[in-house]
């Protein structure tokens, strides 16, 4: 028999909700509703889940409205520990039965293969929808990511903003309950200004059209976001301009307004005189503005900002935002003025004054080592060693600026400006901004050299730094951002196709620290400077496992790969490539289970191998034609090898699938006799040594 169904709505109505969290919290909400949901056994259909600055919202439909029945299952004592030599019933049964509500003869025997025992069963009927619904949204509510909670008024409840009203509606009913200290009912409200009264609801159904049509709210998350984004590139034609729309301030706006409207305002041109990118960062930051640009890309004097209100007098609205951002910007512009008037070298010494870490030194220390260490990069990459020692050297002054310390977003971009202004080179220029790169997931790498050696530098300088103090990564803590680290010196390195040795140029940053009174006790000995590098590029090969995973290598490739432990990044790059490729011939299999076969039987022997191969001593007409392949193509593939052309030096090795499958098909390799034994270990040693030469095949899966 099917159960009934209904729509249930529910809703929580708030003060203005954060508006960075309140998608999060809208998600986390409607997961933890529907978890409860299904833990209770219960069916539903669609979910539609709604967020505004003063609601939080779940439609579910098709829900049934009550739990099914259950077969509940209690298992008492043993048979024979049920039962005396009588046959009498024990104190033990006795008292299960009692537990259960029943006499000894009502309890059911079952046979298990550990022996027969006394079971009670029952029928547990289901509960009522109604009864679960108001405990499976408290918990919801309860388990919310808020970091911190409030209270008001004498309630002892706390949440992340002040609840006014809550609405549990199943079907055209009512649910009797409280959440967070406010009773439920079926009323909502409307637009704070625009319709603040209280707005009945008929059905779970008519929620959001009633909001819409009377309440002046746009409640769909993502509905309005689309809105905002329609009315935002209206607005932007208007001016005959493009508006950047970035998706973090879009989904940030969206989340402050429930009744959309874009308004397009100006700013003087005189401002134009400042760098975009300030101008943007502060109506971005401080007024959650879109800028516009002209079909040249260039800043156009307007911006458009998203109203909460459909205004009855549009030009106060934008007289008022044009009015607020103006000291804004009027700032920036003396900033800008300001920071000019000293060169960028000349805040070099203000440095001193800066901590980096504690036991890293200042922000003049940390110039100072990557000063040294992006030269050598510079060296090992063939470009300019003065110009990217400069560029370190230069690479932490911005942070010196009014500019930056007003707009930390800001760093390494005023730096390029500063230093053009101040005739720097203009590689040098362009690292300062570079060597930040990439700043998030998916950013821009840097594209000059000089760049690229002073952000591999910065970066390493610091995995070095915090590794050799002990306050690496730990689960999902990483406060210097480590992981990110890696991850961007990786990058660089693989993308822009750097064969660089990562192993050596770690030691290299150790080395850096040695030479720094201030940080010359971290590194005592040479051996203690190879452990941190070690463990630096440990943690980076983490990193770049991740990297390929990402890019659908297999697991097993990257592990065949990692086996032989490349030093070089790019190199890696271009053995698991080479893998990936090999795996599709039609010898890989067989040659993969080779090459486990061989690993297998030279790591139990290790004491009894020997790196001569004597062919005076090969009796079997297989084991002769295998030593005769490989050393017919030893010459030609470590040549390859040698140049890095690894996808064709396996094509060729997989030419040895047929001597290979036929020598372990008809030879004893473990022979009784010790000196047979020992060519023929040999014979497999230099077999496995040239596969080694790209990958340990043996970890193909």
């Amino acid at each position: 028999m099917m159960s009934e169904k209904r729509s249930l709505l529910i809703e929580i109505g708030t003060e203005e909700l954060p508006p960075k969290a309140l998608k999060r919290l809208s998600d986390a909400f409607g997961a933890g509703v529907i978890e409860g949901i299904r833990d209770a056994d219960l069916h539903f259909g669609e979910v539609k889940l709604y967020a505004s600055p003063r609601r939080l919202a779940i439609l579910i439909q098709n829900l049934d409205l009550q739990q099914p029945d259950k077969q509940v299952e209690r298992r008492g004592p043993a048979v024979k520990a049920a039962f005396d030599a009588d046959g009498k019933p024990t104190k033990a049964v006795q008292g299960f039965a009692r537990g259960c509500g029943v006499d000894v003869e009502q309890l059911k025997q079952i046979d298990t293969p550990k022996g027969a025992w006394l079971v009670y069963r029952s029928e547990q009927k289901g509960e009522a929808t109604a009864a679960l619904i108001p405990g499976i949204v408290q918990s919801s509510l309860d388990k919310l990511p808020i970091p911190k909670r409030m209270r008001w008024g004498d309630l002892a409840t706390e949440f992340v903003r002040p609840v006014h009203w809550v609405v549990l509606l199943l079907g055209d009913e009512v649910l009797d309950g409280e959440v967070l200290g406010i009773k439920a009912g079926r009323e909502t409200r409307g637009h704070r200004f625009h319709n603040p009264g209280t707005l009945y609801i008929g059905e779970p159904e008519a929620y959001a059209p009633l909001l819409e049509t009377e309440g002046y709210v746009v409640a769909d998350f993502a509905v309005r976001r689309e809105a905002v984004r329609a009315q935002i590139l209206a607005a932007a034609a208007e001016v005959k301009g493009t508006a950047v729309i970035d998706d973090a301030l879009l989904d940030e706006v969206t989340s402050m307004v429930e009744w959309p409207r874009a308004i397009v305002g100006d700013f003087e041109t005189r401002f134009l005189a400042v760098p975009a990118e300030a101008l943007i960062t502060t109506m971005k930051s401080n007024q959650k503005y879109f800028h516009l640009v002209d079909d040249a890309g260039k800043l156009m004097p307007h911006f458009i900002t998203i109203s909460n209100i459909a205004s009855s007098n549009p030009a106060a609205v934008k007289e008022g935002n044009e009015r607020v951002i103006r000291p804004r910007l009027a700032d920036a512009d003396f900033f800008w003025s300001q920071d000019r008037k000293q060169r960028l070298d000349s805040r070099l010494e203000s440095l001193h004054s800066v901590v980096f870490q504690n036991k890293l030194g200042t922000l003049y220390d940390k110039s100072q080592r990557i000063e040294r260490l992006a030269a050598e990069v510079a060296a090992e990459m063939g470009c300019d060693t003065g110009q990217a020692a400069r560029a370190a050297l230069l690479s932490k002054c911005d942070l010196m600026t009014d500019m930056v310390g007003e707009f930390p977003e800001l760093q390494g971009i005023m730096g390029r400006y500063y230093a053009t202004h101040d005739g720097e080179n203009s590689a040098v220029a362009v690292a300062l901004d570079e060597q930040y790169m990439p700043r998030f997931a998916g950013d821009q790498l840097p594209q000059g050299g000089v760049g690229q050696a002073v952000a591999i530098a910065d970066k390493l300088d610091t995995l070095v730094g915090i590794f050799a103090i002990g306050q690496m990564p730990t689960g999902d803590k990483d406060p210097f951002a480590l992981r990110r680290a890696a991850l961007g010196v990786l990058r660089i390195l693989l993308e822009k196709q750097l064969d660089i040795d990562l192993l050596e140029t770690l030691r290299k940053a150790c080395t850096t620290f040695r030479a720094q009174d201030v940080t010359r006790d971290l590194f005592p000995t040479t051996e203690s400077s190879d452990e941190t590098a070690v463990a630096v590029f440990d943690f980076m090969m983490e990193r770049l496992r991740s990297y390929f995973q990402e890019k659908d290598y297999h697991i097993d490739e990257f592990e065949a790969v990692s086996a032989v432990r490349p030093v070089r990044p790019n190199d890696f790059a271009q053995r698991i490539e080479a893998v990936r490729l090999f795996r599709t011939l039609p010898e890989a299999e067989s040659l993969a289970a080779a090459n486990k076969r061989i690993h297998n039987i030279l790591k139990k022997v290790k004491g009894e191998l020997s790196e001569k191969l004597d062919r005076t001593l090969l009796v079997d007409a297989e084991e002769r034609a295998l030593a005769d392949a490989v050393e017919g193509l030893s010459d030609e593939v470590n040549r390859l090898f040698d140049q890095r052309r690894y996808q064709e030096a396996l094509s060729r090795l997989a030419s040895l699938r047929e001597p290979v499958d036929n020598f372990f098909d008809h030879v004893m390799v473990m022979a009784d006799d010790k000196v047979l034994r020992h060519n023929r270990l040999a014979l497999l040693h230099h077999l496995q040594t040239l596969f080694l030469r790209v990958a340990d095949l043996s970890r193909l899966q």
